[in-house]
């Protein structure tokens, strides 16, 4: 599912190899999907964009917005980009096909669940998810410090375990339970341990982790989990992950335990991240 660094990565990804190209036309809610969402009219897409230039891609959040002319293509969490070369053999199947005038094309493709955007000028946006991911600081900004961390905590975070504090409720947008996993793996801190047992030097620790394993992630074109632009996976090996589950820990050899909690699976290590 993407978040904060397959995001960071696309955008980036579509700076060098969309800005300029012309959309020929557009193709939305091709293939039915029972959980794909949509902004306004999928069927009137093509109308609002076709003949526009793409112009710059930008993410927040676990979102990628990409501006064509005054329009805005988005797209977040479950949903998958796709580019193919001219040439190339295009999918049957995806919930979003763009196609430019050199014969290239964008593919998109919803997983379990996920949505598609397509804002004209004028448009009241009313997705909370989207406007709390724009008006919130990123954790690599300079405006996501000490202090701006330090006051998450006061908003009713004592009881909540890390994994609830951390990945829900849109606290931080663009962290989920992926990158969750490595981030408290870094501090040695157990996914149920009680955000409100945390000493001011664990939060230290704790943002640390947070920001360092975000920008290696990003640095290293997103996790080994997870596809970019062009389907291949990031070079950001994860600790713990699908790809670690039963595997020798790489700090102690202790087993990597996976457990469902909180809708989701967590990873672990029980010798190395503490729980009080």
């Amino acid at each position: 599912m993407i978040e904060l660094p397959e995001a960071a990565v696309l955008a980036g990804q579509v700076n060098r190899t969309l800005a300029g190209k012309r959309i020929k036309k557009v193709i939305a809610a091709h293939t039915p999907h029972k959980f794909a969402w949509y902004a306004g009219d999928p069927q009137k897409y093509n109308d609002s964009l076709a003949g526009k230039m793409i112009g710059r891609a930008e993410s927040f959040g676990g979102f990628l917005e990409i501006r064509a002319g005054d329009t805005l293509i988005g797209h977040g969490d479950g949903a998958n980009l796709r580019y193919y070369q001219a040439g190339e053999r295009f999918p049957d199947r995806h919930q979003l096909f763009v196609e430019f005038g050199d014969g290239s094309a964008l593919a998109g493709t919803i997983q379990m669940y996920g949505g598609f955007y397509v804002f004209p000028p004028g448009t009241r946006i009313s997705n909370k998810y989207y406007l709390i991911a724009k008006e919130k600081p990123s954790p690599l900004a300079a405006g996501f410090d000490r202090a701006y961390f330090e006051a998450l905590f006061e908003e009713g975070a004592a009881k909540l375990s890390l994994k609830a504090f951390l990945a829900t409720e849109q606290r931080i947008p663009g962290l989920g339970n992926g990158v969750l996993q490595d981030i408290l793996f870094d501090s040695g801190m157990h996914p149920r341990r009680k955000a409100g047992t945390l000493t001011t030097d664990d939060r230290r620790v704790l943002l640390n982790s947070l920001k360092s394993i975000l920008a290696e992630m990003v640095a290293k074109g997103g996790r080994d989990t997870e596809k970019d632009l062009f389907g291949n996976f990031g070079r950001y090996k994860t600790a713990l992950s699908k790809n670690t589950s039963g595997r020798p820990c790489p700090v102690c050899g202790t087993a990597i335990v996976k457990e469902a909690y909180l809708g989701g699976s967590v990873y672990y290590c029980k010798k190395c991240q503490r729980i009080d």
